[in-house]
C-alpha cells in the first residue's frame, strides 16, 4: 500500500507459481497483481531459464515437441542437456531410440550421466558453444548450399525462413553495413500495412514482391487469408547474385565480431552480391548469413577477407578457429556437422537437438542458441516429427 501510495500501483511487480506447478495458484496471483494494477512478471524472469532465442526467431516460448518424439528422431544431438539427471522420467526415449539405428551425440563440457548413452561425445568447453555452433553452420553452408544445393534444404528455407527476403544496405560512418528490410512501404507500393511488408524477389519473374504471412497481413481487412505461408506460383530467390554464375555487381559489407579475446567488438569486411531496388542497394538474408559465416562464392569473385579452407584458423567461423576456443577438433566438427545434414537429407528431416538449461543461462545466450537453431533451420528439421529443437529447462518448482 505504501509503494502504491507513493510511487504508483505501476511500480509493483510479481510472479506466480508457475502454471506446471499449480494453475490456481498461478491464476490467483497473477490476477492479484493485475488487479492491483502492478506488473505481472513471468515465473521465466524468476529463475531465467526463458531461452529467449524462441521468442526472438519464432514468436512463441519454447514451442517443442513431447519426449516421446525423440524415439522418433534419425539423428540425436543433447547440447547442453543432462537428460537423465533433469529429465529423469523422459530420458527412457533417448536410451531406447538407439535401438532404432539413430546415432545419439553428447555435447557437454564433462562426461556427464548422458554421455554414457551417447555413441560419440563432443567436449565441448563451457560457454564456448557458440563457437561450435558457428563452425558447423560455416560446414553446413559450404557443403549443402555453395558446394551443391540440397533441393529439400533449399525448399524448406524458401518458405519457412526469412533468408530470401531483401536487406537495405546503408553507409555509416562511411562504411557499409546492414539496415532494415526492404519493405513495400520502401518503394511507395500503395498497399494497407506496406511498412510492415518485407519484400524478396521471385525468381519466375525477376519481380519484387511481398508474399503472404508477414505481419503486414496479420492485420487489417486485406490480410484476410493471407496470414499463411503458401507461395503459389512465386519462386523465393535466396541471392541477389546473377543465375548461372555470372558476375555481377557486389560490394564490402561489414559485419559484426566479437570472438576477440577480452569481447570488445570488431568487424569483419565481406563481400556481398548486391542489386538495386529502387532508391536502394539490396541483397538477401541468405547472402548476409554467407558473409557472415565466412562462406565464400569464388565464382562471384566477392571483395572481403575470406578463409583459405576449413583449416584456416585465424579466420572466425571455420572448424580450425573453434578448435582452440572450444576443444572440440575440426574434424570432428565437420564430420558431425556433415552427418548431421545428411541425417536430414535422407530422412526427411529428423535430425534433432536436445536443448537443456546448460547453455541457455550464459552471457549472450540467446546468440548461442540462434547459432544451433540456425543448424537446424538450414537443414530443414524444425516442424518435423523426430527432427528439430527439443527444448526443456530444468524447473526449481519440480526439483523441489
Amino acid at each position: 500500500m505504501h509503494t502504491i501510495k507513493e510511487y504508483g500501483p505501476d511500480r509493483v511487480s510479481g510472479f506466480s507459481p508457475i502454471p506446471a506447478m499449480s494453475m490456481v495458484s498461478f491464476a490467483a496471483g497473477s490476477r492479484f497483481i493485475e488487479l492491483l494494477g502492478g506488473v505481472m512478471t513471468s515465473f521465466y524472469d524468476w529463475y531465467a531459464d526463458l531461452p529467449v532465442a524462441s521468442p526472438q526467431v519464432f514468436g512463441d516460448q519454447t514451442d517443442v515437441p513431447e519426449s516421446g518424439d525423440w524415439w522418433d528422431a534419425a539423428y540425436l544431438m543433447m547440447w547442453g542437456s543432462n537428460v537423465p539427471v533433469t529429465r529423469t522420467p523422459d530420458a527412457h526415449w533417448m536410451a531406447e531410440v538407439r535401438y532404432r539405428g539413430t546415432k545419439v551425440v553428447s555435447i557437454s563440457p564433462d562426461y556427464a550421466d548422458n554421455t554414457k548413452f551417447a555413441d560419440e561425445w563432443m567436449p565441448c568447453a563451457a560457454g564456448t558453444d557458440g563457437a561450435l555452433a558457428m563452425s558447423m553452420g560455416h560446414v553446413l553452408l559450404n557443403e549443402f548450399y555453395v558446394q551443391q544445393r540440397v533441393p529439400f534444404f533449399v525448399d524448406y528455407v524458401r518458405q519457412y525462413t526469412d533468408l530470401p527476403f531483401l536487406v537495405k544496405l546503408e553507409e555509416r560512418d562511411g562504411r557499409l553495413v546492414p539496415g532494415k528490410n526492404l519493405t513495400a512501404a520502401d518503394l511507395g507500393h500503395d498497399v494497407e500495412n506496406a511498412a510492415f511488408k518485407p519484400v524478396l524477389l521471385d525468381g519466375a519473374t525477376d519481380t519484387v514482391v511481398a508474399p503472404n504471412g508477414s505481419l503486414g497481413h496479420r492485420y487489417g481487412d486485406d490480410g484476410v487469408g493471407k496470414w499463411n505461408l503458401d507461395l503459389g506460383d512465386l519462386v523465393p530467390t535466396l541471392t541477389v547474385a546473377p543465375v548461372g554464375g555470372a558476375t555481377g555487381e557486389s560490394a564490402a559489407v561489414h559485419l559484426p565480431s566479437f570472438d576477440s579475446i577480452d569481447g570488445h567488438g570488431e568487424s569483419i569486411e565481406r563481400g556481398v552480391p548486391v542489386r538495386r531496388v529502387g532508391d536502394h542497394l539490396v541483397c538477401t538474408v541468405f547472402d548476409l548469413m554467407l558473409a557472415q559465416y565466412g562462406v565464400n562464392r569464388p565464382v562471384l569473385n566477392l571483395p572481403g577477407q575470406w578463409p583459405t579452407g576449413y583449416d584456416d584458423a585465424n579466420s572466425p567461423y571455420t572448424p580450425a578457429w573453434q578448435e582452440s576456443i572450444t576443444g572440440v577438433s575440426a574434424g570432428q566438427a565437420i564430420r558431425i556437422a556433415k552427418e548431421f545434414a545428411r541425417n536430414a537429407e535422407e530422412s526427411g528431416g529428423r535430425s534433432m537437438i536436445i536443448m537443456g538449461a546448460g547453455i541457455c543461462q550464459w552471457f549472450h545466450g540467446d546468440a548461442t542458441y540462434r547459432a544451433v537453431l540456425a543448424l537446424l533451420l538450414l537443414t530443414g528439421s524444425m516442424g518435423r516429427n523426430g527432427g528439430g529443437w527439443a527444448h526443456y529447462v530444468v524447473r526449481r518448482s519440480a526439483v523441489l
